[in-house]
């Protein structure tokens, strides 16, 4: 009789939490690992995060993904939209989910379209790497796959922390981002938004410049909706044609166009009453895929596939975060 009560009181306990968890929580309250929180402080500041470290982890070595959330999100709102714990929990990797507060941006934005957090260990870069690595240090991450990835505002950082830590990051996803350096203020970011940023390709040698020492090719995988109106498809465009830019620099020191921003194969898919997309694959000399460029037909600014019902997700478009993890787990650093 005692047992059945326990288990009647671990179920109405269970009940309230899911049923007073915040609104768009839920999913993180019904995970089967652990959402912990963190922060991290250097001369630039503190930044708080949230990190999944899923039920099967034990001490081995595991990947590790930082997500990068949009503007007016958080990590808890960013984790349940793009269900990337859920897949953590059937993966096992961690997912570092960095904060950016309102006293650093009024809409939680992360700043990439300012200089001061646009260059390799100077501010929110900094913020971003350290706790990066301090999660490293903590865990037992394989340091081969470590990746990062973003929307919108936190695709356009990961853009930058991809280009800026080539030695940290083994690859990059950016969802409805901007490439390298779009922006240098304000004004200049949201014209970025609607009509792209400077050339591509002279990014993407600024890009390979600030690398230095630590050059190396960068995969890349990008997710962009075609209706966005938001941040503009010109700017997954440009994403690509920028990182295409550096990583033909990075094979070999030369612009000889061994990369390039035209697709080795192109394929359309359809999601079962969803949206239609197409997927450009892009490959290095050697003829292994190196970029993916996924342009989602109908969709706006939003986390494709992500749960419905939360801003800036969109359920009828391919599932991002799958793809993602997929892309990333098929190139470590040391391949």
């Amino acid at each position: 009789m005692r047992s059945v009560c326990v288990r009647i009181f671990v179920f109405l306990l269970a009940v309230v939490l899911v049923l007073s968890a915040p609104a768009g929580s839920q999913k993180i309250a019904l995970a089967e690992g652990k959402f912990l929180p963190g922060s991290y402080t250097n001369e630039y500041g503190t930044r708080n995060y949230q990190l999944y470290i899923p039920s099967g982890y034990r001490g081995q070595a595991v990947p590790l993904l930082v997500m990068l959330h949009g503007c007016t999100q958080d990590p808890t709102i960013f984790a349940a939209g793009t269900k990337m714990n859920q897949l953590a929990e059937q993966q096992t990797f961690l997912v570092l989910y960095p904060e950016q507060p309102s006293s650093a941006n009024a809409s939680k934005c992360w700043n990439w379209f300012l200089p001061e957090h646009q260059e390799r260990d100077k501010g929110e870069l900094s913020l971003i790497a350290g706790m990066t690595k301090q999660v490293m240090n903590n865990y037992h991450i394989d340091k081969n796959r470590t990746y990062v990835a973003g929307m919108s505002a936190g695709g356009a950082m990961s853009a930058i922390m991809g280009s800026a830590y080539p030695d940290l990051f083994a690859a990059v996803g950016i969802s409805a981002g901007l490439e390298y350096k779009a922006a240098t203020d304000l004004i200049s970011a949201l014209e970025a938004m609607k009509l792209g940023g400077p050339d591509p390709n002279r990014q993407g040698v600024l890009a390979y410049v600030a690398a230095g020492s630590n050059a190396r090719a960068i995969p890349l995988i990008v997710f962009h909706g075609a209706l966005d109106k938001t941040v503009f498809v010109v700017n997954g465009e440009q994403v690509i044609s920028q990182f295409a830019q550096t990583n033909d620099l990075f094979s070999d020191g030369l612009d000889n166009q061994n990369i390039t921003d035209q697709p080795s194969s192109v394929s359309n898919g359809q999601v079962p009453d969803g949206h239609s997309y197409t997927v450009s694959v892009y490959k290095d000399p050697k003829g292994n895929p190196l970029m993916e460029k996924w342009i989602v037909e109908g969709m706006d600014h939003a986390w494709s596939g992500g749960t419905a019902g939360i801003p800036y997700n969109d359920p009828k478009g391919p599932d991002a975060s799958r793809e993602m993890t997929r892309f990333f787990f098929e190139h470590p650093k040391n391949k």
